[in-house]
C-alpha cells in the first residue's frame, strides 16, 4: 500500500473555490475602498498643506500620498494573488500578496524617514503654521473617512487574513495619529505658542511607522519563506486527524500558507490488511472532515501500512505528528 501517492483530487473543491471566490471579492473590494479613500485623502490634504504652511499637514499629505500608491500595489497584488493555479503556477498565485506587502513596508518605511527629517529640520527653523480652523477641519475628515476604512478593512482581514490588506491597514492606523497628531501640533502652536509640538508629533509618528513597517514585513517574509502554520493550528489539525478511527497516526506532516491559500500534506499509518479501494475510502473521508474544518485547505496525503517505519523516522506516539 506504501505506493499509493500523493492522494489530493476533487472533494470539497466546489467549497473550496467559493471560499476563494468569496476571499478574492472581498480583498479586491478592500484594495477598491483604500484607492478612493487615499485619493480623496491627497486631494483635500494638497489644499490644507497650502493653506495652512505646516510642515505636519505637509508630512500628512507626503503620508498619504505614499499610501495612495501603496493601495493601488495592494489592489493589482491580491487580484493577482485571487487569480486560479495554471500550469507554470500549480500552487496557486497566493505569494503575490507577500510581495506587495513588502514593497508596501519599503514604502513605510521612506515615510517614517521623510517625515522624521522634515520633523528634525522645523526644530531649528522657527517657522509658524496658519489657518487653525481649515487644518484641523480637513484633518477631522480626514479621521473620519479612515476610520470607516479601518473597519471595513478589519472585517475583510477577519474573513480572509490577507497579509496585503493587513499591511494596508497599518497605514492608515498610522494615519489617525498622524492626523490627530496634526491637529495638536496646529492647535499647540496657534493657540498654545508652542511651535515645538509640530517636531515632536513628527517623530513619534515615524517611530509609529517604522515598528508597523518591522511588523508587516516578518509577516510577509513568513510567508515567502513557507513558515509553518502556528502551533495551536498545527495541533487542532493534527488532533482532528487522529481522531478518525480508522487511521493509527500521522507524521511527515508540512504545512504552510501563500495569501489566503493553506496548504497541508502527511502521511498516514492505515491498517496494512486493507485494500487500495478501502484505504481510498478513508482518505476520502479523511479529507471531507478536513475540509469542514479547514474550509479551502490544498491536501496531500500518503498512505502508508502500520508498522512501516520509515528512514529517520521515529514511531513513537510523541513523535507522531512531526
Amino acid at each position: 500500500m506504501s505506493g499509493l501517492h500523493g492522494h489530493s483530487h476533487g472533494h470539497g473543491h466546489g467549497h473550496a473555490h467559493d471560499h476563494h471566490g468569496e476571499r478574492a471579492s472581498l480583498t479586491s473590494k478592500a484594495a477598491i475602498f483604500s484607492v478612493s479613500v487615499a485619493l480623496f485623502l491627497v486631494g483635500i490634504k494638497v489644499w490644507a498643506s497650502w493653506s495652512t504652511d505646516s510642515v505636519a499637514m505637509l508630512g500628512s499629505l507626503a503620508d498619504t500620498s505614499l499610501d495612495l500608491i501603496a493601495s493601488l500595489v495592494t489592489f493589482f497584488g491580491v487580484r493577482y494573488a485571487a487569480m486560479p493555479a495554471d500550469e507554470e503556477h500549480r500552487f496557486g498565485h497566493g505569494k503575490a500578496e507577500a510581495i506587495a506587502a513588502l514593497f508596501q513596508v519599503i514604502l513605510i518605511s521612506v515615510s517614517a524617514i521623510g517625515i522624521a527629517w522634515r520633523a528634525i529640520a522645523r526644530f531649528g527653523s522657527g517657522e509658524r503654521t496658519h489657518e487653525l480652523e481649515l487644518g484641523v477641519g480637513v484633518s477631522a475628515v480626514a479621521i473620519l473617512v479612515t476610520l470607516a476604512l479601518l473597519a471595513y478593512q478589519r472585517m475583510v482581514i477577519r474573513k480572509t487574513g490577507s497579509v496585503a490588506i493587513a499591511t494596508d491597514h497599518v497605514h492608515y492606523q498610522s494615519d489617525l495619529l498622524l492626523n490627530a497628531a496634526v491637529i495638536a501640533a496646529l492647535a499647540l502652536d496657534q493657540l498654545g505658542n508652542f511651535p515645538l509640538a509640530d517636531p515632536i508629533f513628527g517623530i513619534l509618528i515615524a517611530l509609529w511607522l517604522l515598528r508597523g513597517a518591522w511588523a508587516g514585513a516578518s509577516h510577509a517574509v513568513d510567508q515567502l519563506m513557507d513558515r509553518e502554520w502556528d502551533d495551536e493550528k498545527r495541533d487542532r489539525f493534527i488532533a482532528m486527524i487522529n481522531a478518525h478511527p480508522e487511521l493509527h497516526g500521522i507524521h511527515e506532516l508540512r504545512t504552510r500558507t501563500s495569501g489566503g491559500h493553506d496548504f497541508a500534506q502527511f502521511h498516514i499509518w492505515l491498517d496494512p490488511r486493507m485494500t487500495v479501494a478501502e484505504a481510498h475510502d478513508v482518505m476520502d473521508d479523511v479529507e471531507r472532515r478536513i475540509k469542514k474544518e479547514f474550509p479551502g485547505v490544498d491536501i496531500l496525503i500518503h498512505p502508508d501500512p502500520k508498522g512501516l517505519e520509515e528512514p529517520g523516522q521515529d514511531m513513537t506516539p510523541e513523535t507522531a505528528g512531526n
